[in-house]
């Protein structure tokens, strides 16, 4: 592998002033000293302002996403690909910018990361057709992945496991109010000003969040040599890609059982396999195969796919549902929403300061695991005339559920690794999350087309010559704008998306019942007390003094 010089060292630790609170008196093993007091508050505020600007530059048109499909000419196979490009490229770069933050500097990383994904958000808005809109989302997806990994990384930097559970409450619910905030700020702007702008809100506070982590963000890098894995990189991307591909497209553009269907899956899998054995044998593997000999880091991977389905699959399909089985407005949609979304704010913040306070997490994941269960098999029973109260609270016990346990999972795989690992375990959990959400939004897309034609095919068989006029509207798979439609179809179309919609959160069951499982099987390991910095700072240390001619005795 070809090796790159490091660039960049650790500063020397500066002598603090004795009325400075932003840094200890006394700097730990290994010289360098944490960040404390106002200096890491501010650190972190401009972390969680690259999250906050993430996931508003993704959730922002989410609502909207409907009409603008429709007013594009897309299909519902459209629809699915401009939510599954942005999860896909996420995704397959997401252990690629984690084993970069174990080697280089992780605020340029995080940096360039927020770059790529407002230049792709700013393209998006100038999109003229649907092709345009899903390259633009993957170049989004691109730069969400670096976020989405370094977030939780860089704050193992400065924040010990023990403490770190209140913060990532705290992660949680700046999520939480950019998901609740960007389908409403989303529903208002495409309701007056047009849909355009949705994709050009974020670009002023990602310019504020980038000029905020290079004044405030000060992180120890450790120098070493960089080797990338180039070809376990390239093979987990194809092999990765291709198995999403064959899940978004089977069943509507091309069959199940074919030879297209036989090329792609064979393809991917032997990539995969390939991959695994260019790991093992890797200097710097991009996954290392090691890491599934621990159990907290195997299971959490397992409950990690899972819950990537709960999170993703009912954000966007929960869209859906109130503007094409309820008729609602992309605003009123937003609004319908708020449930879920306080169901996670409330529950991971609780949660969280619950599990800095007491070092003890385990009862609360499985609690977690127990609600989305339940609130999934609920929302199973979703029809097009199901009462908003109890719509409403079936949302809030899945938005509790992945609330206590999506940060969570990261959490207790950062405090069972070495600190070495820490950047690689993280994203590898965040990894295989997002391939869980992004196959299960496909398959969970394509199972809805299909059953959406069938059931407003049934619908229109039983309408009048008469009331059947207009139905050439709902021909070639195209997403219905309602407005347009007569009475009679439109109600044809609102019970079938109401019916296939609850069809679809009842197949999501299972894998939350996978996650509840593999949470109860969880070592109960208590959190640590120092950060990811300080452990690597410790074991310079201790291998400066083991090294002959140092003079330090034992």
């Amino acid at each position: 592998m070809p090796e790159i010089p490091q660039s960049r060292t650790a500063p020397a630790p500066a002598t603090p002033a004795p009325d400075t609170p932003a840094t200890p008196a006394v700097a730990p093993p290994g010289g360098f000293a944490p960040l404390t007091g106002r200096a890491k508050r501010l650190a972190l505020a401009g972390l969680m302002l690259s999250i906050f600007v993430s996931m508003l530059a993704s959730t922002v048109v989410g609502t909207s996403m409907p009409r603008i499909i429709a007013e594009l000419g897309g299909t519902q196979a459209a629809f699915t690909w401009v939510i599954t490009g942005t999860m896909l490229a996420s995704a397959v770069t997401t252990p690629i910018w984690g084993k970069l933050a174990d080697l280089v500097n992780k605020k340029f990383l995080l940096q360039l990361s927020l770059v790529i994904f407002t230049l792709g958000s700013a393209f998006a808005g100038m999109a003229q057709d649907p092709t345009w809109l899903i390259v633009c989302r993957i170049v989004q997806g691109l730069g969400a992945g670096g976020l989405a990994a370094l977030g939780q990384i860089v704050m193992a930097d400065i924040i010990s496991p023990r403490e770190r559970g209140k913060y990532m409450g705290l992660m949680s619910a700046v999520m939480a109010v950019a998901t609740v905030g960007g389908p409403l700020l989303g529903g208002v702007i495409t309701d007056s000003i047009g849909w355009r702008w949705n994709f050009y809100v974020a670009v002023p506070v990602a310019v504020v969040a980038i000029v905020m982590l290079q004044r405030t963000l000060h992180l120890h890098t450790v120098k070493r040599p960089v080797k990338i894995d180039y070809l376990g990189a390239a093979l987990i991307s194809a092999g990765v890609s291709s198995l999403l591909i064959w899940v978004t497209l089977g069943g509507h553009q091309i069959e199940w059982w074919s030879v297209q269907s036989l090329i792609m899956v064979g393809g991917g899998l032997i990539a995969l396999v390939t991959a695994v054995f260019v790991e093992i044998r890797a200097e710097e593997p991009l996954i290392p195969m090691t890491l599934f000999k621990n159990r907290t880091f195997t299971l959490s991977v397992v409950a990690s796919l899972s819950v990537g389905v709960a999170m993703f699959g009912t954000s966007v399909f929960l869209g859906q549902y109130m503007q094409l089985a309820r008729g609602k407005t992309p605003t009123e949609s937003g609004l319908l929403t708020i449930p879920m979304v306080a169901g996670v704010l409330i529950a991971s913040t609780l949660v969280g300061q619950r599990i800095s306070k007491t070092g003890t997490w385990k009862h609360w994941m499985i609690l977690g695991g127990v609600l989305l269960t339940g609130g999934l098999l609920l929302m199973g029973t979703l029809r097009y005339d199901t009462s908003f109260v109890l719509v409403s609270v079936y949302m809030a016990l899945v938005g509790a559920g992945v609330g206590m346990t999506m940060q969570n999972l990261v959490l207790i795989t950062q405090n069972a690794v070495a600190p070495q690992q820490v950047g690689v375990a993280s994203s590898s959990v965040t990894f295989f999350r997002s391939i869980g959400g992004t196959a299960g939004m496909s398959a969970m897309g394509a199972m809805l087309g299909t059953q959406v034609a069938g059931y407003i095919t049934e619908g229109i068989g039983a309408l009048s010559p008469k009331d059947r006029l207009g139905a050439e509207a709902l021909s070639g798979g195209t997403i219905p704008e309602l407005h347009k439609l007569t009475e009679p179809i439109r109600d044809v179309v609102e019970n079938a998306y109401g019916h296939a919609i609850g069809n679809v959160f009842l197949a999501a069951v299972p894998l939350a019942v996978v996650a509840l499982i593999a949470i109860i099987w969880l070592p109960n390991a208590r959190l640590g007390d120092k950060t990811t910095s300080q452990l690597l700072a410790e074991q310079e240390a201790k291998r400066a003094a083991s090294l002959p001619g140092t003079g330090i005795a034992d």
